[in-house]
């Protein structure tokens, strides 16, 4: 019958005490030299079954597996890039060496200095000449056979996931490239990156309730931001011209297989430009990664991708053609007549977003623009050129979610001031996630913003379509997590 956790504990302290006891250090400060792992195999891989060297390497690792006992045995070590077979044999390390190395548990880290040969099965492998002790493991790792599945102990306890999962750590090794491939593309397009306040006298840029704080020193409120436009746009106006920022935000809102309340988001913004140069950015962006990380699911990125307006997108899936009915209630009455349902206490805004984030989001799933929206749901967007009642406006959805959200940015200051205004009136119809009047921003305005466009792409999204997950949980290190 197998330990009892409180046994296994128990047992590995008692060999973390014995080894005190003998004068050795379980966890000493430093190995160095160490070698990847994955670039011992590749410096092997035209060794053949038998093959000897006399290639010393320097590796470390958790040890993963163990076969054999007494004068030869075989080890397996996993680091971050890898695993590699070690040999250990009681003529290299004498008695006292060997029985110091098989007595170590699976997941005690260790530092091993070995000569590289091929083994008579054909196994590239270490023939160990010393080893350090670098960690001792007080708690058994996950049961190697299975992995870790239970998706509760994966997200609370990432380190878990890590150590048994080998597909865990090479998703976010390709998280870590789609973020460097976004930063050389837009700094090769002449970007420069900039880093706007986390906390923040007044939350703005996006449709969102906040999370607020308290500072002790200045004795007040402070937000943790929703976005980073608005401290983006005023860079604009500073004469930065184009500019971007990779963040973590913060939205008070539901959890979902889509929503985390802390997420990570890219947005730039480029002067001279409007949203139609912005698109033709975003798609090139975004398929440069996708070949950049080696992509290789369903989803086609290769521009032009598909375009679309908003209404004719809502109304060829519903009936309801939303510019038809611009007051709150008729649109609910059109809505209802149709069997969909309109939230009492939703306003005209929040019943289009109803429409589109329900009938209309699950069905894009090859890379599409929805272009124009009412002006009423983008507060921040400037009126489109040609059409009455819409902005330049576009979001773009893949895999059935929205991935990017930008506009022709509004740069006019007293249009701007009216649209406070009338974020104001939502907020006072019960929109909580209606934007603040923010002064401040209207001030930068009033210096004088060139032609702009801007976009915010979801970095975790942008990774659950580049990675084939369906959950946002799966794609961030420590999601927020339900009691």
């Amino acid at each position: 019958m197998a330990e009892e956790p409180r046994d296994v504990f128990a047992a590995r302290r008692s060999k973390l005490d014995a080894l005190r006891a003998a004068g050795v250090e379980p966890f000493p400060h430093e190995f160095p030299g160490v070698e990847p792992i994955a670039s011992v195999r590749v410096g092997h891989a035209s060794l053949s079954p038998g093959d000897e060297t006399d290639v010393a390497h320097r590796v470390a690792g958790r040890l993963a597996a163990r076969r054999g006992q007494g004068k030869m045995a075989f080890l397996d070590l996993v680091d971050r890039s890898g695993r590699i077979q070690i040999q250990a044999r009681v003529d290299e390390l004498g008695p006292d060496g060997m029985e110091r190395l098989l007595s170590l548990d699976l997941g005690d880290l260790i530092g091993v200095d070995g000569v590289a040969f091929c083994s008579r099965r054909g196994e590239l492998t270490l023939r160990v000449t010393r080893f350090v002790l670098l960690a001792k493991s007080l708690r058994p790792p996950p049961e190697k056979h299975h992995g870790l599945t239970d998706v509760e102990t994966r997200f609370r306890h990432r380190e878990l996931d890590l150590i048994a999962n080998e597909e865990s750590r090479e998703l976010f090794v390709v998280r870590a490239r789609v973020i460097s491939a976004v930063r050389r593309f837009l700094d090769a397009e002449g970007f420069i990156e900039v880093e706007t306040p986390v906390l923040q006298p007044l939350y703005g840029g996006a449709a969102a309730r906040p999370f607020i704080t308290h500072h002790n020193a200045l004795d007040r409120d402070l937000y943790l931001r929703i976005a980073t436009e608005l401290y983006l746009k005023r860079l604009i106006v500073g004469g930065l011209e184009r500019v971007y920022e990779i963040g973590k935000d913060f939205r008070n809102e539901g959890l979902s297989y889509k929503h985390n309340p802390e997420f990570t988001m890219l947005e730039w913004y480029e002067a001279y430009a409007d949203y139609t140069v912005v698109a033709e950015r975003a798609e090139r962006l975004v398929a440069a990664v996708a070949a950049e990380v080696e992509y290789s699911g369903d989803v086609d990125f290769t521009p032009p991708w598909r375009r679309e307006t908003l209404a004719a997108a809502i109304a060829s899936r519903t009936g309801v053609d939303i510019l038809a009915f611009r007051d709150r209630d008729a649109l609910a009455a059109e809505m209802e007549s149709r069997g969909i349902a309109a939230p009492s206490d939703d306003t005209w805004p929040q019943l289009v977003d109803e429409l589109l984030s329900k009938h209309v989001e699950p069905t894009l799933i090859e890379p599409t623009f929805l272009l124009d929206y009412p002006v009423e749901l983008s507060p921040f967007a400037k009126r489109h050129r040609s059409v009455e009642g819409l902005v330049e406006r576009f979001e773009a959805y893949a895999g059935g979610m929205e991935i990017a959200n930008a506009f022709t940015e509004l740069n006019d200051p007293d249009e701007q001031r009216r649209r406070f205004e009338a974020q104001r009136a939502f907020a006072g119809a019960g929109d909580e996630e209606a934007q603040p009047y923010d002064e401040a921003f209207i001030q930068a305005l009033e210096y004088g913003m060139p032609p702009t466009g801007g976009i915010g792409i979801g970095i975790d999204r942008l990774v659950m379509l580049l990675t084939g997950r369906r959950s946002i949980r799966e794609v961030v290190l420590f999601p927020a997590m339900r009691d």
